[in-house]
């Protein structure tokens, strides 16, 4: 089972990387423009999906340009199911968006699997209004067949900007045996990992062939990166206080 697992994951991937090219390549170059444009790139997610925006941001080789939309009432630590029960609410997305300074010129990454609950698209349809560029990571197979709980009627995909396919299956788990009932193995956060690390890496690679020096991260635990990494910090701590 443990061979097959990584087989299929490897194979989502490789799926992945045949399917959705062509919008990870726009993504990269939307987040490419921001940096260049001196923006910020915003993440957001809810329960395991926040994950993703935490794996983006201050990563050794990764973009200091990032700032996590951390909201502990959407995490598990704070009550698993009443992260659920909270996401579902309407309207409660103002209650911490009307506090984040995103700006035109940035880019806001929201990261919601079924897309289909009020406070994901809330995110997305709120960072649109102040003026960011919204990209959606969500499974559209997911999403397109189960009902929208947000009062418009519409999902994650339905009101971003750029859609980002994980092409995870509806319920996300991958795995069966015959003498289960329930599917298992999880693959939503993996695939999406292996997503966001690849639209960055393309817009760090577009942005160094266009002569503009990214701001990357280097690992903390390698001697003599501690000046460089602080200089990055001073940079963007007024926009990301999180850094500091």
């Amino acid at each position: 089972m443990l061979s097959r697992y990584l087989r299929e994951i490897n194979d989502r991937i490789e799926k992945v990387e045949q399917e959705q090219r062509k919008p990870m390549l726009e993504a990269a170059e939307m987040v490419a423009r921001c940096i260049e444009g001196e923006g910020i790139v915003y993440l957001f997610g809810c329960g395991h999906s926040h994950m993703l925006a935490e794996e983006m941001f201050y990563r050794a080789g990764g973009l200091a340009a990032v700032r996590p939309i951390l909201v502990e009432d959407l995490m598990l630590h704070r009550g698993a199911g009443r992260s659920s029960r909270m996401e579902r609410r309407t309207e409660f997305a103002r209650s911490f968006m009307e506090k984040e300074e995103i700006r035109e010129g940035d880019v806001t990454v929201v990261i919601s699997n079924s897309g289909v609950n009020p406070v994901p698209v809330d995110v997305a349809l709120i960072a649109k209004a102040k003026g960011a560029s919204v990209i959606g990571l969500t499974s559209l197979s997911h999403s397109q067949n189960t009902s929208p709980k947000h009062e418009s009627g519409q999902r994650l995909f339905e009101v971003v900007d750029l859609v980002l396919d994980t092409l995870v299956e509806k319920g996300d788990a991958m795995m069966t045996h015959d003498r289960l009932s329930v599917k298992f193995g999880p693959s939503s956060t993996i695939v999406g990992a292996c997503i966001l690390n690849a639209v960055f890496a393309e817009a760090i690679h577009r942005l160094v062939e266009r002569g503009v020096e990214p701001p990357i991260f280097q690992s903390g635990n390698v001697e003599g990166t501690d000046d460089y990494n602080a200089r990055l910090i001073q940079k963007y701590s007024s926009r990301i206080p999180i850094l500091s």
